[in-house]
């Protein structure tokens, strides 16, 4: 017997919670562009990570100031945020990714002609951890999903070693097609949530709040992950998160690596569990191994019975359960 399809969650005001425009797939050819908004990039992974994205017969473009330095930053802020607004304006570019993580996007919202990015069109952009306040500002400014994915320049995509096989393989399926399901390994509340998903780096989330780009969880799936935080600084940003009033009404948690959290899943339940919406945990997305790839602002599902989030869901209806 088929089961029905949970509805879209709905706002505050009853209106339904519409999910982001997804940009067209990637089509091997395209022309992609790598910029570093964010921390300067070892130049010889960079290197290695644009091999990586040509391997998956796409052509490469750097950015003009992809290997400047000023301290911890990839260059000064005007000129990270000319070479983010050129590859994206640029009509011959599909995509655009972002080097690495590290610190600064946040320093260069402010200076992007979100007008002229507007006009531009759909496109898709591509990283994590420090990237989650471009994917909150391109959520807000743009109304368009983003990827939150490796970067060219980060272990698992050019380490010494190679490409990690599961990462590569989830990341081209993301681009090109259809990525599958992403399983975690334990659920904290159980249930299941059909809903857009937003989130992304919880230590750039908190240091949002306060802006126009705050997230806002209501009728979302919110997507959390972080690293290097002990269990009392993400118990603050929870917090932080929750007095808000970013986490109000969210639909479900899918909780991402916490590499070198020591163990933050007491605290985790403690301040997730008690909103009585799914919770499942230990997914391999964010600053693991591997790094699997999540369409910030697409329709998404939690299944805690498979303990799975499936993303990139074009109709409620195709959530995982629903049995034909």
């Amino acid at each position: 017997m088929n089961e029905p399809a949970l509805p879209t969650p709905a706002s505050a005001d009853g209106a339904a919670v519409r999910p982001a425009v997804v940009p067209p797939r990637l089509r091997p050819g395209d022309t992609v562009a790598v910029v570093c908004p964010c921390g300067p990039p070892d130049p010889a992974q960079l290197r290695r990570g644009a091999g990586v994205l040509e391997e998956l017969g796409l052509k490469v473009v750097m950015g003009e100031h992809a290997l400047d330095r000023d301290r911890y930053l990839a260059g000064s802020d005007a000129d990270r945020a000319a070479d983010l607004q050129r590859a994206w304006c640029d009509p011959a570019v599909a995509a655009v990714f972002c080097g690495r993580g590290g610190y600064g996007a946040s320093r260069i919202l402010h200076l992007i002609d979100w007008e002229a990015m507007r006009a531009a069109g759909p496109k898709t952009l591509v990283g994590s951890s420090d990237v989650t306040a471009l994917h909150q500002a391109f959520a807000v400014e743009l109304g368009l999903a983003s990827l939150f994915g490796p970067m060219p320049a980060c272990d698992v995509l050019s380490g010494p070693a190679g490409s990690e096989p599961r990462t590569l393989e989830h990341l081209a399926a993301a681009l090109f097609g259809e990525p599958g399901p992403i399983t975690g390994d334990r659920v904290v509340v159980p249930g299941r949530a059909v809903a857009p998903v937003t989130g992304g780096n919880l230590s750039l989330l908190a240091a949002l709040c306060g802006t126009p780009y705050q997230m806002r969880a209501r009728g979302r799936i919110v997507l959390l992950e972080d690293i290097a935080e002990e269990p009392y600084r993400i118990d603050r940003m929870l917090t932080q998160l929750l007095r808000s009033g970013s986490l109000d009404g969210a639909a479900g948690f899918a909780l991402g690596s916490w590499v070198g959290c020591g163990d933050p899943y007491p605290t985790l339940v403690e301040r997730l569990a008690p909103l009585g919406v799914p919770v499942i945990a230990g997914l391999p997305v964010g600053h693991g191994t591997p790094q699997f790839s999540v369409q910030l602002g697409a329709l998404g599902a939690i299944d805690a019975e498979s303990c799975s989030l499936t993303g990139s869901l074009t109709d409620p209806g195709k959530a995982p359960w629903v049995r034909t």
